[in-house]
């Protein structure tokens, strides 16, 4: 018995791409285009071998065309979202251009194929880049922040935003979640007591800004910088989680923990570690986040710890499962964490 993934077969990429050039039904699937748009043929394809849980074809300089691995019934936040954000004119997330899904037995997305940024660099790459030459990243930081207000207006704008995030239940999940952590991860027990006293604080915080759609696993690898701009992707969210999910409301100040988590993360890549640098970069982020969204998430103490808490947690299990060697990062943000007083 051979196993062949058809998407390492050029003549099989070719006949993917052709088929998404012409909107209608093959079987089972059905192919469709954005309104006014030509897909040009003869673009060779080119199957990325970057880690990530789908994969993806660039064709030519032009697009790059996500194929979902973890299928679930009904649309991927991955085309929902760009599209809705387009509609919007929002010029920081690039826009479907076709996508493909499976009518039976349920209604599923299977991929969607968006423009390909030719010379982007991720903000990950990007990151490590400057702090191996010794560089500063504020500006660049301060320009993501804006990005980020950005997106998060225009999802407001495209989806019904819910009435104030009910503080007191999603204080219970994470409560919850670390609970399961600390079973899971014995080192992470001793800062039990002061990691609950952060989703304590935020059962009783005032209300802050509504609860929206967002992108929902914001870090420097989910963004894109080309041509002096900032570009967000990859809306998806974390695959194993159930589609309702990932399609809910939540607290914009989500994205924010989970960016200044990626910047602690950056930091620590290089010998000796350089905190100093991390903490320039979130005061940067937070800086223009706030100069474009009208509200500083500075400012919403309690509401900051408890997002970025509950992401250092989340940190901890997937570190100990997956990288053992990477644990102390999350580590160390768990001990600044536990002990945090305002």
């Amino acid at each position: 018995l051979a196993v062949y993934d058809a998407l390492h077969d050029p003549r099989a990429a070719e006949l993917l791409l052709a088929r998404l050039r012409i909107p209608g039904t093959a079987g089972p699937l059905r192919f469709e285009t954005a309104p006014d748009t030509r897909i040009p043929g003869g673009l060779a394809p080119r199957l990325l071998d970057a880690e990530q849980s789908n994969s993806s074809l660039v064709y030519g300089d032009s697009y790059i065309l996500k194929v979902f691995r973890r299928i679930q019934p009904g649309v991927n936040p991955d085309l929902e979202v760009p599209g809705a954000l387009a509609a919007q004119g929002c010029a920081r997330v690039p826009a479907p251009v076709a996508w493909f899904r499976t009518t039976e037995p349920s209604p599923a997305t299977l991929g969607v194929l968006q423009p390909f940024l030719p010379g982007a660099a991720d903000g990950w790459t990007l990151a490590l880049r400057a702090l191996a030459a010794g560089d500063d990243f504020t500006t660049e930081a301060r320009e993501l922040g804006r990005a980020t207000a950005e997106v998060h207006l225009a999802l407001a704008a495209a989806f019904p935003s819910a009435v104030h995030d009910e503080h007191s239940r999603t204080a219970e999940a994470m409560s919850a979640r670390l609970e399961a952590a600390a079973h899971a991860v014995p080192a992470l027990r001793p800062f039990v007591p002061g990691l609950r006293g952060a989703f304590d604080a935020l059962a009783t915080c005032d209300a802050g800004p509504l609860a929206q759609r967002i992108h929902g696993d914001l870090h420097l690898g989910q963004v894109l910088r080309a041509d002096h701009e900032w570009f967000v992707i990859d809306f998806e969210g974390e695959p194993s989680r159930p589609l309702s999910e990932r399609r809910s409301t939540q607290s914009p100040v989500r994205d924010v923990a989970g960016m200044l988590r990626s910047f602690d993360y950056a930091a620590r890549q290089r010998r000796p570690w350089r905190p100093e640098w991390a903490r320039r970069c979130r005061e940067a982020y937070c800086a223009g986040y706030a100069a474009r969204a009208g509200w500083d998430p500075r400012k919403k103490h309690a509401l900051l710890r408890a997002h970025e808490t509950d992401r250092a947690v989340y940190e901890v299990v997937y570190e100990a499962r997956h990288r053992p060697a990477w644990l102390p990062v999350p580590m160390a943000a768990i001990e600044r964490l536990a002990r945090w007083r305002g």
